[in-house]
């Protein structure tokens, strides 16, 4: 044999040994995700639906969930991902004021000036003169 069919023969077998490798790390994320899922725990579904899982049936491999004012009954690999866990849910969570205005609220001059002040940092906008002018 040649030297060449000798290395290409080991890059299949690194290869092989690479896929098996990252199809067990696949399945024990998958698992440790079917462990994780209890109710009370925010989930999204295959198909791109958020729901709170409300039941876990172990023997039929279903969960109970609900989106909404809808109750869904699905199989345990119809979960794609735990959004929430319960754990983490019930943590308190800081988060930043919101500094916006409510919706009708005035907003002081100072406030405003700062405002028009990055717009004009921006530079003025080109008028094509289409437009008529009053």
């Amino acid at each position: 044999m040649d030297p060449i069919s000798l290395v290409m023969f080991g890059l299949i077998a690194v290869l092989i040994f690479f896929m098996f490798r990252n199809g067990k790390k696949r399945q024990q994320a998958q698992q440790e995700m079917q462990n994780n899922l209890r109710p009370g725990a925010e989930v999204m579904l295959q198909s791109g639906i958020f729901a709170v899982v409300d039941s876990v049936d172990e023997e039929e491999n279903r969960l109970t969930v609900h989106s909404g004012t809808s109750t869904l009954v699905v199989h345990r690999n119809a979960i794609a991902q735990i959004v929430t866990p319960v754990e983490a849910a019930d943590e308190p969570v800081d988060l930043a004021p919101d500094d916006d205005p409510a919706f009708g609220e005035r907003v002081s001059d100072s406030e405003a000036n700062e405002e028009t002040a990055g717009d004009a940092e921006q530079g003025p906008e080109s008028d094509s003169g289409d437009a008529p002018k009053a």
